[in-house]
């Protein structure tokens, strides 16, 4: 029942033979190149100075790399073939044929988005709520190219969601308060020499 609905959407999703121009083009960047928003983003939110700021995008930033290492767990230990292996729909992205679900586009984007729209810093809600669209599209345009399967996306989003509950949960929010010095301190000692011209906040 679910790869039977898996495939449907796949088929209504995945572009037919013969896209090229900018149909193509912008396609082609939303799945490869709108993920860097997701470090610019956290790099905004710390840069911005405020200590609150700063704990969300590191809470941000420690549940997409939990979320991406439980990823490729899971595609260690059970391969999910990509459509392009399989021979079915069009494919538009060269991409190594390695296990898909869950995608890790999606899971990064997804779980940087989702800390960052239920925090209770208002600058870091908005940059949240920017983000979850821009996530869709980033999910949408890798089913689009035929790199990827809906279930994968669907899978990438219950993982983001998962990690952005435990990093709300009261024992995660105190380990990352007790960790914030710490890598405020890494930040200043690497960055001392912009940080102490002006150049940065500290």
């Amino acid at each position: 029942m679910i790869e039977h609905l898996n495939l449907l959407l796949f088929s209504a999703l995945n572009a037919q033979a013969g896209l090229a121009g900018w149909q193509l083009l912008s396609a082609i960047f939303a799945a490869q190149w709108l993920i860097f928003v997701v470090p610019l983003s956290l790099v905004m939110l710390w840069m911005g100075g405020a200590r609150p700021a700063r704990e969300v995008a590191l809470r941000a930033l420690i549940a997409a790399v939990c979320a991406l290492t439980l990823n490729n767990l899971i595609g260690h230990f059970w391969y999910s073939p990509r459509p392009f292996v399989l021979e079915v729909g069009h494919t538009f992205l060269l991409h190594d044929p390695d296990s898909s679900f869950p995608s890790d586009h999606a899971t990064s984007i997804f779980s940087v988005a989702l800390v960052l729209a239920f925090s209770r810093v208002q600058e870091a809600r908005r940059i949240g709520w920017i983000l979850l669209p821009l996530a869709l599209v980033v999910a949408w345009s890798r089913v689009y190219l035929g790199v990827h399967w809906p279930k994968d996306m669907a899978g990438a989003l219950v993982m983001s969601a998962a990690m952005a509950w435990l990093m709300s949960t009261p024992a995660l929010r105190a380990a990352c308060a007790r960790l914030l010095p710490v890598t405020e301190g890494m930040y200043r000692r690497v960055l001392a020499v912009p940080i102490g011209r002006g150049w940065l906040r500290p």
